[in-house]
């Protein structure tokens, strides 16, 4: 159920009424007592989705997004390490299985 601002044109009276969408507008200030309410145009509240598959990041407006990636700390350059690339390259497991191997026999 929706709630509903109400503003009365004869005293200014403003209040929120929280009522069902086929109710009927009110009429009567409960400030004055005078016939003179206007139903509002409100803004509405936020729609939340809940359960698992919605995120709240995945409705972040446009500026937001470009302010967090510009707040985001900058990548590391990449530097080549002299002593590491000039150092002898170690074989790995699969690298050893490709070289040819003596045949093993059943004896020990």
């Amino acid at each position: 159920m929706p709630t509903y601002e109400y503003k009365c044109d004869e005293c200014g009276h403003l209040f929120e009424q929280f009522q069902s969408i086929m109710a009927k507008p009110l009429r009567k200030c409960p400030k004055c007592g005078k016939p003179a309410l206007k139903r509002l145009i409100g803004t509405g509240a936020g729609l939340i989705f809940k359960g698992s598959g919605f995120y709240t990041t995945d409705y972040r407006s446009e500026s937001y997004k470009q302010g967090a990636k510009s707040e985001a700390p900058a990548k590391p350059t990449e530097k080549k390490d002299t002593a590491a690339a000039s150092a002898p390259k170690k074989e790995t497991a699969g690298e050893q299985k490709g070289k040819a191997n003596p045949p093993k026999t059943g004896k020990k």
